[in-house]
């Protein structure tokens, strides 16, 4: 009888037992679940958002550029001097403007005083503006629209037809470029055409393009893409070098140089 009762106790403490194991082992996989998710989701509020409140996206460095090379991919356009803008206020039109940068870098807003704006893209000017009147205008609503801007341009001299200043019009090769400034003249030197190409402000990189093969094999595919302010310069030929009038007593060594 003893036996028996002790029997019956034990399956009892069993049977309270089980189901808080139980439900302890329920609740653990809906622990991680929980867990997991939260990870994923401060994984995903890291990838969006950067610890200054910067709005970032993937594959880009600080929201600005490809992290391979630490620039932007498709940089905005920076106002330079002599660049001419509309400021239009949406509530108060009578602050309409427009304004020049100045050499100084500079503008003159109408009754806010002067504001930097060189260096700064459409955006920026957008936002400093409307600071600059946040003192007696309450919130102000600006828009800034690009008027008129310095245009792309190329440079070609030396042995061209006509050397000067042409404006950068959508795609063109050097060939098209040399084409533009009227082709080669009779002295030049095709097969060393230089391409200078500013890469700061105190640094340029050359090409050397031998128009003349290019041409001769039918076969642009070497043919450099210009960029905004590229210089390009076609050297003259050494045969066109030698002096067009040389003293009688010289002629000598240009008919027979081995006698000396």
């Amino acid at each position: 009888m003893l036996i028996l009762q002790l029997a019956v106790v034990t399956f009892a403490q069993e049977n309270v037992s089980s189901p808080a194991s139980a439900s302890g082992l329920s609740a653990s996989p809906t622990g991680k679940i929980a867990a997991a998710e939260s990870s994923q989701n401060q994984d995903r509020s890291d990838t969006s958002t950067s610890t200054n409140g910067a709005i970032t996206q993937p594959g880009k460095a600080g929201g600005k550029g490809d992290p391979a090379f630490g620039g932007e991919r498709h940089p905005l356009y920076r106002l330079t001097k002599s660049d001419t803008v509309d400021v239009n206020f949406t509530f108060s039109p009578d602050f309409n403007q427009t304004l020049t940068v100045q050499p100084d870098g500079f503008v003159a807003l109408k009754g806010a005083g002067t504001l930097l704006a060189e260096g700064l893209t459409v955006p920026q000017m957008q936002q400093a503006v409307a600071y600059a009147y946040r003192s007696f205008l309450h919130q102000p609503e600006v828009t800034v629209t690009l008027k008129d801007f310095d245009k792309p341009y190329f440079l070609a001299s030396g042995e061209v037809a006509r050397p000067g200043k042409y404006e950068l019009r959508g795609d063109l090769t050097v060939n098209e470029a040399v084409a533009i400034a009227g082709g080669f003249t009779q002295q030049a030197r095709h097969s060393q055409v230089v391409v200078f190409r500013r890469i700061s402000a105190y640094v340029a990189e050359s090409h050397v393009i031998d128009l003349k093969k290019m041409l001769g094999s039918h076969d642009l595919h070497e043919d450099l893409h210009l960029q905004a302010g590229d210089f390009i310069f076609v050297p003259q030929n050494r045969v066109s070098k030698i002096r067009k009038y040389v003293p009688t007593n010289a002629m000598s060594w240009y008919m027979n140089p081995l006698q000396f």
